[in-house]
């Protein structure tokens, strides 16, 4: 004969556990505990198992992603004004923005936008040390002087200036992004 134990007869003294009796239990604790266990798997299940690819990871910089849905945005933005540009000039100057925004930032270098940050970081870490010289400006001046027609060196002497600042500019930045890139760890994982 089986019979369930309840548990004042198991604490009792006098009552004799018999195996047939702690199978019971057992069965009566699974068939109890089972229904409720699986009732909240499954309702926890469909939470679980219903998970999405959000964005897929183009490529990253040390720690720094840049999702594809990123990627198209800006170059969609940038296909608008220039339209011959190539996918690769967009990831890259997307990765190099990204060393410099990090650079700038070991600096301390805030601005209300990336750009501002960005802009502050080349005046302070590059065109600081660019120096142009009379010498420099006038030399550009005799070798360029059919693109100035009747124009005296007086007259251009800043736009020549600042020309030659801003090849030495984008020089030695070309020169400290690669740096940068040496020192990174960047891959580029689909396209």
């Amino acid at each position: 004969m089986v019979r369930c134990i309840l548990a004042s007869d198991m604490h009792s003294k006098s009552y004799k556990l018999q195996v047939t009796s702690c199978k019971l239990v057992i069965c009566c604790l699974q068939c109890c505990l089972f229904p409720i266990l699986l009732l909240t798997v499954f309702c926890l299940l469909p939470s679980v198992s219903h998970a999405e690819l959000i964005d897929k990871v183009l490529a990253f910089v040390d720690d720094t992603a840049i999702t594809l849905s990123e990627f198209e945005e800006v170059y969609s933005n940038t296909a608008k004004i220039k339209p011959d540009i190539k996918r690769e000039e967009v990831l890259n100057t997307m990765l190099n923005r990204i060393l410099l925004l990090r650079e700038a930032k070991k600096l301390r270098i805030e601005s209300s936008t990336e750009d501002g940050i960005i802009k502050e970081y080349i005046e302070l870490k590059i065109k600081t040390f660019i120096k142009v010289t009379e010498y420099d400006i006038r030399e550009f001046y005799d070798k360029s002087r059919s693109e100035f027609g009747q124009a005296d060196l007086d007259d251009v002497r800043d736009k020549i200036e600042d020309y030659l600042v801003e090849n030495q500019v984008n020089r030695r930045l070309k020169m400290h992004i690669e740096e940068l890139r040496s020192k990174a760890y960047m891959k580029v994982i689909g396209r």
